[in-house]
């Protein structure tokens, strides 16, 4: 099992920024990668950011291509997602998701472990 506890999120105005923060704890040696999704009221979990531990590769939704980055401190089990250039659109719920070893798709929501999720707010 793994745990994520997620920070960070908040109000914002459109156009600023925030960083979310997800800290992993447990058997975080069964996990291949670590992302953020987003859901927002009525409508699906969507991917948003991941990092893959093999070679640090990074994957972004074209929504949040050049506005959002993903970035991990190996020595805090912590991933960061630094948000630039808020739209309101950005605003929901955001998720920390960790992807189980064995899976090789990190923009889908399937065998992932979750966080609790932490609101974000883009007011316009």
């Amino acid at each position: 099992q793994v745990w994520l506890v997620e920070s960070g999120g908040g109000l914002v105005q459109a156009g600023g920024s925030l960083r979310l923060s997800c800290a992993a704890s447990g058997r975080t040696f069964s996990v291949a990668g670590m992302g953020w999704f987003r859901q927002a009221p009525g409508k699906e979990r969507e991917f948003v950011a991941a990092l893959r531990w093999s070679g640090d590769n990074t994957y972004y939704a074209d929504s949040v291509k050049g506005r959002f980055t993903i970035a991990r401190d190996n020595a805090k089990n912590t991933v960061y997602l630094q948000m630039n250039g808020l739209k309101p659109e950005d605003t929901a719920v955001y998720y920390c998701a960790a992807k189980k070893s064995g899976s090789d798709s990190f923009t889908s929501p399937s065998d992932n472990y979750w966080g609790q999720g932490t609101q974000v707010t883009v007011s316009s």
